[in-house]
Formats: structure tokens, sequence, C-alpha cells
């Protein structure tokens, strides 16, 4: 099967949305299927054709930028001629140009497919409003135009102002694609002695410094943490320099970087066995996200693969990992009271909260993700309309999971 994958920014550009097309694209492409992205060159430097593991890419120069939005005149003549050329369009938003691939789709008799990863929310401001509802428009009429509508959990779905407008209708839940390179001992150990780590309590975060991630949250709750363990480190994993639309953010939490510098390490974007040994380095990971930006985490689950338990704000989609596994803590949004007491308690109690590392890695496999759209792409092409607004099989054996655990424990 020929499948043209459509996102604004595609690797090497890092963000939950990038990662999860490019698991899922590798995985269809070790599947036998037939892989190409259509993307932004959103630097001039990259190639505009490349193949990544077998995975096409197609990537269109800019030509104007709108906060983090792209303007690319080349793109309409090499949608139609990448359309015509496959058996499925599958679209991923908050994307400006899917209105114009689904209606080719449908002009084609090609079955379309759109992800809906999260809400768009810009900063505050005239423009930006206006900017929001031109943005809301086209993914109305993406998705109108869609055969059908993926997201990762119901739990977001019907929370979601976009996306509750398809529950019973054309919404499918499909899992997450999520793996990690294998790390050996060594390379971990080399990892710990690199950042001295040695027996303080490592804190993690694994998140671009972008301002829906609500990084000033964690860092407002150090004190507390450090009253309680005051050799606490946090390590944060992810891009912090030069993020496109995030300067003003940066700058503003600068001071505190520099005042925490001695608990708090900024590592930068950590690829291969090096994330992997991040995470094996962690006794918890901290999601303080403020807003419906983030719809899951997916760095959750590659934490709790590795044995890591969960810190996780309240937010409909990035409360499911810990609600499903019971592998920690949820805690109100923006509460920076809130998030120290849970971490606090993790650290304490940090054994209580392991659950089957085996099972939870299987349940999130790209490879079972790659099948689950294959599943809906084959049956639009049969001419029937998936509708599975229920949640997976997966997350069922997850809860069990957690239901058996927390049977399991002695009563106090």
């Amino acid at each position: 099967m020929k499948i043209l994958e459509v996102l604004t920014y595609y690797r090497p550009w890092v963000s939950g949305l990038t990662i999860y097309v490019e698991r899922l694209s590798k995985a269809l492409v070790q599947q036998g299927h037939e892989v190409t992205v259509l993307t932004s060159q959103y630097d001039p430097d990259l190639p505009r054709y490349d193949v990544l593991e077998g995975v096409k890419v197609v990537r269109i120069p800019v030509a104007l930028r709108i906060s983090k939005g792209v303007i690319m005149p080349d793109f309409g003549p090499m949608a139609w001629k990448l359309s015509r050329n496959a058996d499925v369009i599958h679209l991923h938003l908050p994307q400006f140009d899917a209105p114009g691939l689904a209606l080719r789709g449908r002009l084609l008799r090609k079955p379309v497919v759109l992800t809906y990863h999260c809400d768009l929310q810009l900063p505050d401001g005239l423009f930006n409003k206006m900017v929001d509802r031109v943005v809301q428009a086209q993914n109305n009429m993406a998705g109108r135009l869609a055969n059908a509508v993926a997201t990762y959990t119901r739990d977001y779905a019907t929370h979601s102002p976009y996306l509750s407008k398809f529950v019973d209708k054309k919404l499918v839940i499909i899992p997450p694609p999520i793996s990690l390179a294998p790390a050996t001992d060594e390379v971990v150990q080399g990892f710990r002695d690199k950042h001295s780590l040695g027996s303080r309590p490592v804190i993690g975060i694994s998140a671009r410094l972008a301002a829906e991630k609500g990084v000033e949250v964690l860092l407002m709750a150090l004190p507390r943490i450090l009253q309680a363990h005051p050799d606490a480190l946090v390590l944060h994993a992810g891009p912090y320099k030069n993020i496109i639309g995030e300067e003003s953010y940066a700058a503003r939490l600068a001071p505190l970087f520099e005042q925490y510098k001695a608990q708090y390490k900024l590592l930068g974007t950590l690829n291969g066995d090096e994330l992997t040994a991040f995470y094996r380095s962690l006794d918890v990971l901290c999601i303080c996200s403020l807003n419906s930006t983030e719809s899951f985490g997916l760095v959750q689950i590659e934490a709790m693969r590795n044995g890591v338990p969960v810190a996780a704000c309240n937010l409909p989609g990035v409360r499911q990992p810990v609600t499903m596994t019971g592998m920690g803590e949820v805690t109100a949004v923006g509460d920076a009271e809130a998030l120290a007491d849970a971490l606090i308690r993790i650290l304490d109690h940090r054994r209580s909260y392991i659950r089957d590392t085996d099972l939870i890695a299987h349940s999130f496999d790209p490879m079972q993700t790659a099948t689950e759209y294959v599943r809906v792409f084959e049956a639009l092409q049969r001419g029937e309309r998936p509708s599975q607004s229920a949640e997976p099989p997966a997350y069922d054996r997850l809860r069990a999971m957690r239901d058996a655990a927390t049977q399991s424990e002695p009563q106090s």
C-alpha cells in the first residue's frame, strides 16, 4: 500500500507529533508499505528530497512564516502529484493545509484519514485570535472531508471541542507508537557519571522549552521538593535554544534556570541510547503541561517502560497513562504545590508505583499502531466506515494490570 503522510514539521524537528509520525512511518515501511512524508523545508539547509530509514521525505520551501505556521506556494502542485500516486492520504492536525489535501483525496476517490494530535492554542493578541479562527475553520473543513478521524484516547476526544463532533460517527482510537533504542548498562553508567548523578534523587522532564509545557510550574515546585530532598536534581531533556515562537518564554525563564543551575540541568536533545539512558537514570518523570496542546504525553510511556513512575497534570488525555496503569500521580494543572507533593510522594514510595513494564511497552509498540492504521485504511478502501470510538483492548489490559496491582497492595 502506498501511504502519503502529511504534516507541517517533520524530523529533524523535535516534537511529540514529529516523533509519532516518524515511528509510525518506519513501522509501516517495515510491514512492507511504501511511505512518503510531505512536509515543510522549515530549515533551508535540509534537503528537498530525502530517504530516512526507508521513508521518503519531500520538503517544500517556506516562503513566509506566521508564528509557527508556514506558507508554501509550491505545496499545492506537489500535493496533487503525490496524492495521485497514493492509495491513502493520512493527515496530521493541526495543519493549515489539511483541507486541500482532504479535498484532493475526495476528488481522487482516495481514503483520507485525519489524526488529530492536539488543539492549537496561540498566545493572547488580536492577530493570534484571527489566526486561531482561520486554523479552526481549516481543521473543521478537513474533518468534514476526511473519511475517518483518529486520536489517542476517548478522554481527550470527548473533551476536545473539535474531536467531540466526530465521537460515534467517524472517530477511531489508536494507541500512539512508542519505542526506544536499547541501552547497555555501560551506556547508562556513562550517562550517570557524565552528569554526576551519584545517589541523588533524579526528577526528569522531557520536552522542548515551550510555554505550553509549563516548565515554570516545576521550577516553582523546586523549593518545596528541595526541603524534602535537599540533593534532588532535575534533568531536562529536549531542545531549549532557538525554539521558533518561544524566544520570549525562554527569556522569561532564564533567571530561574540561573537561580537553580545546581539543581536543574538543561541537556538539550537526546537521541538513541542516550535518551534511554536518561530515562533509566530517573526516579520520576514530570509532565506539567498547561493546556490542551498536550493530548497524551508520549514521554510518559517512554519513562514507564523503563520502570519510571510519572507525575502528570490533570489534562484530558495526558492523565490517561497514569490513570490506566496506576504508575504515578495525577496533579492539578499549573499547581506547583500539588506537583511538589506528588513528586515527593513518588520519591518516598517509588517501588509501590512500579508496574509490568513489558505489558506497557507491548501496548504501545509502533508495529501495533501501524497494524491498527492499516486496518482502518483497508476498511475505507472496501467502502466501509470504521467506527471504534470505544478505546482499544490494549487500554483494557493496562487497566486490568492496574487493578490487580491495587488489590495486591497491603491494606493500611
